[in-house]
């Protein structure tokens, strides 16, 4: 948890309901070594932010210790971004009204001199992109797709790009990703974070279209690709397709996993692979072949 920057923290915050408990067992509740005091003190700075009530540490009968938090019922308003304020509280400007939000400049852009210029050409990039490649190159027909998801969303390029079609994208941010869920939600997308070495969490066969571009070279190094492509196989539904942008190597790993899955592949300009969920299942024959 302490890995990911409070993410975690601000998820569970999210579901979990006015007046409900966080049980947390872990070595820092009960260990005083300087790691554990450190990872610690970061728990009770983002509990006390989230105005949760106040913990206590217990000893259950099997011995294991754990932090037992309340989670307190708070106004709404705190939910709500603020407006751009100067020094001395005078709002600066109201928020860019849609659609025009989409491609403006958010209020959460880092400071760095060529931060909107990178936003800008983020924007660019991923129009050309999906008109160039997505639509024209690969011919991916989008009209019987409607639930989409880009799995490493960035700044929600791709989603934007995509605001003409008839379809929505739930963009996701890797909790071992730049934080640009804030970005996201300025420019009117909706998003969360997420950690692609677990399950996702939603029903079988939800989407009928998954995005993932360069996912791939931070997770291999925490868990295996076929975990990752077993989820997938999960969430899409039968005759939905994936659309993955990324190196040859992590390409040529995927690929094998996704045909054992029965689903059918197309290399596209040595960078693009495109899959196609099969409606297969197994038959009777299959267990007889397997005795």
């Amino acid at each position: 948890m302490q890995n990911a920057g409070g993410k975690p923290l601000l998820e569970l915050n999210r579901v979990l309901k006015p007046g409900g408990y966080f049980i947390w067992s872990a070595t820092p509740v009960y260990r005083d070594d300087e790691r554990d005091s450190k990872v610690w003190k970061c728990e009770n700075a983002a509990l006390s932010y989230f105005s949760w009530g106040k913990y206590k540490i217990v000893f259950p009968s099997l011995d294991f210790p754990c932090l037992l938090v309340l989670s307190l019922y708070e106004p709404l308003s705190y939910c709500i971004s603020r407006l751009p304020v100067d020094r001395m509280g005078n709002l600066l400007r109201w928020s860019t009204p849609w659609p025009q939000r989409l491609s403006s400049k958010p209020p959460s852009l880092p400071s760095e001199p060529d931060a909107e210029d990178i936003f800008i050409e983020d924007t660019k990039h991923w129009a050309a992109l999906v008109s160039e490649v997505y639509l024209d190159g690969l011919a991916i027909s989008l009209g019987r797709i409607r639930n989409v998801m880009d799995m490493n969303a960035g700044y929600g390029g791709f989603a934007a790009a995509l605001i003409d079609q008839p379809l929505w994208v739930m963009n996701v941010v890797p909790i071992d990703a730049q934080d640009t869920l804030s970005i996201i939600f300025e420019r009117g997308l909706i998003g969360v974070y997420h950690d692609w070495c677990e399950s996702f969490n939603t029903y079988p066969r939800t989407y009928d279209l998954l995005h993932a571009s360069f996912l791939f070279k931070n997770l291999k190094e925490r868990c295996d690709i076929i975990d990752l492509a077993v989820e997938m196989d999960r969430i899409l539904r039968p005759g939905g397709y994936l659309l993955v942008q990324d190196t040859m190597e992590n390409i040529k790993k995927l690929n094998p996993v996704l045909r054992s899955l029965h689903w059918s592949t197309t290399l596209y300009q040595g960078q693009f692979l495109v899959g196609e969920k099969g409606f297969w299942r197994p038959s009777e024959n299959d267990n007889r072949k397997e005795t």
